[in-house]
């Protein structure tokens, strides 16, 4: 091994509004930064996700290849029912596409993640 994962870092015009969005979607809390910083940083549940702002960020157009989704993150839910009208009220948006065990959403900026359950 040379070394270990540190951070999940994502691009967003504005990173503290990103980070919130993250944070209130994964039961995780801001740990560092703030309005108008660089870099925010939410962690908890042994996990960490950091964002830094990219004011000219050109997100992804899901499912359009000439602007590939680039990552995505896939949040497990208990009950998708459930999560998808809460994700929906945090300013998610969803997408095309989809499956028996998983839905498409973009986050507020426009980069895809997935709500995903065992549908067996």
């Amino acid at each position: 091994m040379i070394g270990q994962l540190h951070s999940v870092v994502i691009d967003a015009p504005d990173a503290h509004a990103l980070a919130t969005f993250y944070a209130d979607l994964l039961g995780m809390e801001v740990s560092r930064g703030g309005p108008g910083d660089d870099w925010v940083v939410v962690t908890g549940r042994g996990y960490r996700l950091a964002f830094q702002q990219a004011p000219d960020l050109v997100p992804p157009d899901w499912p359009d290849p000439a602007r590939p989704q680039q990552f995505h993150l896939d949040v497990y839910v208990a009950d998708v029912d459930e999560a998808e009208p809460r994700a929906l009220a945090l300013g998610a948006r969803k997408l095309p596409g989809g499956g028996g065990d998983f839905r498409v959403y973009a986050d507020p900026v426009g980069h895809p993640f997935c709500l995903v359950w065992d549908a067996a």
